[in-house]
């Protein structure tokens, strides 16, 4: 670039902060220094040599993974919009002249954070940052699930009648690459009779500020009942806990009101017993608090790209929703500064 063109990119930059891009935003409000210890982690082990690259910066490769989930878009395109954008150049402190981490390096990043557990450990560290600046879990807690697809498995019956019975096709085991490319730990699932293939991540959102607060990533045919004890949040200061009738039985209200819950979960009716007019209605008071969840998955839906997964098997699906679970929350924490701020 000539020297010519450097003001031309600053007064770029400056239109950027003048309408207040949300990256920029993202950007001054995330402590992202704070992860550095726990990203460093990752990187324990002493290089035998001096030769060859130096690894990226830590935190730049953490925030790369951010812009990925809020975007959720694959390893390549995010290489290449970062390369193409302004904007994402600006919020990670890249310059025109720097080199821009490639696919590959950002694949092995995000799998060295899986392989070390660290995808949890950082979003429970932000969590603690939530808990110590004012946005304690409160008003008591709203659990849900969504299914999360991955592409569907083309195999035969036999193969699959195999994999049922935990054994890996012998033709599989002759072709390591085929394994490589098939999720054998996605499971299917029926939803208002229609089939789904992948996992699910249950949530736990607080009433008061809508955060993801606790989250346990399994196979889509897991029932999203069995992951309650999971995904309870015993810091929460409300005592009141909503979720839809997928969550209602007698063993779960007798669990809750033993930790002295007090259940606002949706009452179910059954064959010969429906509902009665008064618990439709009492259904309909408990949706207006439940609701709240689903803006965590409509995020998803309408801003951060959809829910589609990218990866095989349930380690990295985990690292991946946890990633996900984390930037929303990130994405939530600077929505509510800039709402105070305005309105201070």
């Amino acid at each position: 670039m000539t020297a010519s063109g450097l003001p031309n990119l600053d007064r770029r930059y400056q239109k950027l902060a003048q309408k207040k891009d949300f990256l920029i935003r993202l950007n001054t409000m995330i402590p992202w220094e704070a992860f550095r210890p726990m990203l460093a982690k990752i990187r324990q082990k002493p290089r035998k040599s001096n030769a060859g690259r130096k690894p990226h910066d830590g935190v730049l490769m953490f925030k790369l993974l951010i812009l990925q989930k809020l975007h959720n878009i694959s390893d390549e395109e995010l290489e290449y919009q970062v390369n193409d954008r302004l904007s994402f150049m600006q919020f990670l402190g890249l310059s025109l002249a720097e080199s821009v981490p490639d696919a590959t390096t950002v694949w092995l990043f995000r799998q060295q954070l899986t392989e070390a557990g660290l995808v949890e450990a950082l979003f429970e560290q932000f969590e603690a940052y939530l808990q110590s600046h004012g946005y304690q879990a409160k008003g008591g807690q709203i659990l849900d699930a969504t299914i999360v697809p991955v592409p569907k498995q083309h195999i035969s019956k036999e193969e699959k009648a195999q994999l049922d019975q935990g054994e890996i096709p012998q033709d599989w085991r002759e072709k390591p690459h085929r394994l490589s490319q098939r999720d054998t730990d996605a499971q299917w699932t029926k939803k208002n009779n229609v089939s789904h293939f992948g996992y699910k991540d249950h949530i736990n959102v607080d009433v008061e500020y809508g955060f993801v607060r606790r989250y346990s990533v399994t196979d889509a045919s897991v029932h999203d009942s069995q992951a309650l004890p999971d995904i309870l949040d015993d810091t929460n200061e409300g005592d009141g806990v909503w979720g839809d009738s997928a969550y209602r039985s007698a063993l779960i209200e007798w669990f809750l009101a033993l930790l002295s819950w007090d259940s606002q979960i949706h009452e179910r009716g059954y064959r010969n017993h429906p509902l009665t007019e008064q618990q439709k209605e009492t259904n309909r008071e408990k949706s207006k608090t439940r609701a709240k969840v689903e803006h965590v998955f409509g995020a998803w839906v309408n801003d951060m790209g959809g829910k589609v997964l990218r990866s095989i098997g349930i380690e990295r699906a985990r690292a991946n929703l946890g990633l996900r679970n984390l930037a929303f929350n990130l994405k939530r924490y600077v929505s509510l500064e800039t709402r105070a701020a305005n309105a201070g």
